[in-house]
């Protein structure tokens, strides 16, 4: 268990930093992502926000990809998905 006081507050442990909300964080950094999803069906892959609002389908063959939650979208089963790098 980390008490208060053990905690190096200029360097702090990553596991700390991901549970704070994101504003509490010592450099401020949103939660979500873009993602490339692969659909199940054709193999095509269709960039995604993680945070979609909308239902996404694939271009080629209409397959439903994601579909929208209160936060994050929910991805179907048998999709795959890889976090975009941010360059």
């Amino acid at each position: 268990m980390v008490l208060s006081q053990d905690i190096d507050l200029l360097h702090p442990p990553v596991e700390l930093e991901k549970a704070k909300n994101k504003r509490k964080r010592l450099v401020q950094s949103p939660n979500s992502f873009f993602m490339d999803v692969k659909c199940q069906g054709c193999f095509q892959i269709t960039t995604v926000f993680s945070h979609s609002q909308t239902v996404v389908v694939c271009s080629s063959c209409s397959a439903l990809l994601c579909k929208p939650t209160g936060g994050k979208a929910r991805l179907t089963e048998g999709c795959s998905f890889r976090k975009k790098s941010d360059s």
